[in-house]
């Protein structure tokens, strides 16, 4: 009775480790086919169909030691290519929108633990034999990643009140200036993906 029982545990623990293998592959697959999450907010009190023509809020809020970098450059170009084609023009004398970015680098850490089996072996006198005994233990993974935030801002130049907003977050590794640049592209065009406006 003891060697049936020694010989299904083997069964039910690759049954259990097939399950958990798979939900592991399952949420690693989805982490790898999602961009950054995008979101945006609109205020309902605005007309649009007033809006023409924006600029740059000078310095932008990513301009922190009041002057451009390569960086903010990016993000201006990629911001007034997708106004552009929405139809607005470009006034730096008298703009009816003002366009304000920001972006910010944080931080994080995940620290997950998953189960995994191992085996030691005895000599079992009764079967004359070495038997296999399961036993497990939590195996402790720390991932430490960066997480990138841009946002747009909208703001009615005339009243100086913000009309629109987009924020894009997602992980940020390492990217060569090419990378960089067309992550910046990428991202700028999802914030306006959500910008439902064109100019008139």
């Amino acid at each position: 009775m003891t060697i049936a029982r020694t010989a299904s545990l083997p069964g039910r623990i690759g049954r259990r480790l097939g399950g958990i293998l798979l939900a592991g592959l399952v949420l690693l697959l989805a982490a790898c086919s999602t961009g950054p999450r995008i979101s945006s907010e609109l205020d309902p009190s605005a007309d649009f169909s007033r809006y023409r023509s924006f600029a740059f809020h000078e310095p932008l809020a990513v301009e922190t030691l009041g002057y451009s970098t390569p960086t903010s450059n990016q993000m201006r170009q990629a911001a007034r290519a997708q106004l552009e084609a929405r139809g607005y023009v470009y006034d730096a004398s008298s703009p009816d929108l003002l366009v304000n970015i920001n972006a910010y680098l944080q931080e994080r850490v995940d620290v997950s633990s998953m189960p995994e089996v191992d085996y030691d072996y005895y000599y079992s006198y009764r079967a004359r034999s070495y038997v296999a005994m399961p036993y497990w233990r939590d195996r402790t993974r720390v991932h430490r990643y960066t997480v990138g935030t841009m946002n747009v801002d909208l703001v009615d130049a005339g009243q100086r009140r913000l009309v629109w907003t987009g924020v894009a977050v997602g992980r940020v590794g390492r990217n060569s200036v090419e990378q960089r640049g067309a992550r910046i592209d990428a991202a700028m065009a999802g914030i306006f993906a959500r910008y439902p406006y064109r100019a008139r």
